[in-house]
């Protein structure tokens, strides 16, 4: 692994590593043995191990087996969780699960759940040549049609909808805050899995309370469909495998993080991460093109069927600049409808928007895409002269779009083919959060109410600083 750049920044011609990878290890307890000689290793043709003694017996040995709670992001896998880590989070195991779960007995098989981002969505649509609502009905179809027992397909945007409500309550919180805690501003996007792992493992405990404690669209979904979902369905949230489509490697990873493990029922909020490429091999893999596949209805959490799809405003990586700065300028300074002009600094990766009135600086917010950009960042707040009060932080150039799992087109540039899955992705209605009427209905009858003490638990996290291994490469001279 330390010989090569991480899997997913080939396949996608990224080209914004930070530093060498180290070897990937896992400290291994072994017993040794006083009084023997030491043995030698013999690697046979398949690659299996023997160990060799004086006596010349050959014993073979296990292969050591990394999973993702072992992964400390050491800095491959800041961009993305690399393919020994996720084994246990691949299509290959989702269709593995599938199996058994159609070949368990009746009162042992789970509710098969799977939701889809509106990214992945819009990436499969540029590929197969097809509009997002057709490209949502027949991917539909075709994930209930897996090994027959995928129940419901659910879409993300729902879940997005809470994931900004909170991220634009916690921002003016934070903005209230500020004159008796100094880290509360800036507060820093959370939904990036990528920029998470970079930021415990390189910076920890002085970056992490900078960080808004929102959970991220995807685990927001594993909490409504284990929580909610399973209420309304009178099942224990272990009787339920949940899946999600994602179009970043690093969900994976976001997936498996302890905080997001239910110990009084022993099962995760999000059981397995697909990338959209992913899905693409399962489609080659069934012998099918999307294109000829029948359209279903579309499934919502609520019940009701969905006839139409919808988005959020402010780009490809979930809109939270925008929508915490609209809701940020109204609640705070009264100004509604507030314009947003994007200021490009650097690079297109880089830019920031200000509200001012009367020649006076009110809010001043950035995104910032990609870890060049996010370094920049991270260097102005350690020197004190960081000016923003929000940034919108993303590890992929050009955000979520263009995620290390997204599709790669043929025969496309991938500034043109990047274009093709953005005009996709806005050509939707956007909707307002707050108006959306399902999600105002969880709040009010299963969380509590805006801002209740169950919202909190339900739908934020918490962060933790990683202690870093020290090897050569870690060295700054």
């Amino acid at each position: 692994m330390a010989a090569r750049f991480s899997g997913v920044l080939q396949l996608t011609d990224l080209d914004d590593f930070i530093a060498p990878s180290q070897e990937c290890i896992k400290p291994v307890k072994v017993d040794k043995k006083p009084g023997k000689a030491a043995a030698k290793i013999r690697i046979e043709a398949d690659g299996s191990y023997f160990q060799v003694n004086q006596d010349g017996e050959a014993q073979k040995l296990e292969k050591a087996k990394i999973t993702l709670n072992d992964c400390l992001a050491c800095s491959g896998c800041i961009t993305s969780a690399e393919s020994v880590l996720v084994s246990q989070q691949s299509h290959g195991e989702l269709c593995k699960v599938l199996a058994q779960n159609k070949a368990a007995a009746a009162h042992e098989q789970k509710l098969v759940v799977v939701s889809v981002s509106p990214q992945s969505r819009a990436s499969l649509a540029a590929r197969c040549r097809l509009g997002l609502l057709e490209t949502a009905q027949k991917l539909t179809t075709f994930l209930k049609g897996l090994g027959k027992c995928v129940h419901h397909v659910f879409d993300t945007t729902f879940s997005r909808n809470f994931s900004l409500l909170e991220s634009q309550q916690e921002f003016v919180r934070r903005f209230q805050r500020q004159a008796e805690d100094k880290k509360a501003l800036p507060m820093l996007a959370s939904a990036c899995p990528g920029w998470i792992c970079y930021a415990e493992k390189t910076h920890g405990s002085f970056i992490i309370p900078h960080i808004s404690t929102t959970k991220s669209p995807q685990q927001v979904m594993g909490s409504l469909v284990k929580g909610y979902f399973a209420e309304q369905q009178h099942l224990p949230p272990d009787r339920i495998y949940h899946v999600t489509v994602m179009p970043c490697y690093d969900k994976k990873l976001e997936a498996s993080r302890p905080d997001f493990f239910n110990q009084e029922f022993q099962t995760r909020d999000v059981d397995c991460v697909i990338t959209t490429g992913e899905v693409l091999k399962l489609l080659e893999q069934e012998g099918v093109s999307l294109s000829d596949v029948d359209p279903s209805p579309l499934d919502t959490m609520l019940g009701r069927a969905a006839e139409e799809l919808s988005s959020h405003r402010g780009g490809g990586s979930g809109g939270f600049l925008e929508h915490i700065f609209i809701h940020a300028a109204r609640e705070l300074f009264g100004i509604h409808g507030a314009s947003i002009h994007y200021r490009p600094l650097k690079n297109k990766d880089f830019q920031e928007v200000t509200l001012e009135r009367d020649g006076q600086v009110l809010l001043h917010f950035a995104l910032a895409y990609g870890f060049r950009n996010i370094q920049n960042l991270v260097q102005k707040l350690k020197r004190g002269k960081c000016p923003y009060h929000y940034v919108e932080v993303m590890a992929c150039p050009s955000g979520c779009l263009n995620g290390g799992g997204q599709i790669k087109l043929e025969g496309e540039s991938s500034k043109e083919e990047l274009q093709q899955v953005e005009r996709l992705y806005e050509s939707l209605r956007a909707e307002v959060p707050e108006q959306n009427q399902a999600v105002r209905e969880l709040y009010e009858h299963w969380l509590g109410g805006w801002g209740s003490h169950r919202a909190l638990q339900v739908l934020h996290t918490q962060y933790h600083a990683v202690e870093r291994a020290s090897s050569a490469l870690s060295i700054k001279w």
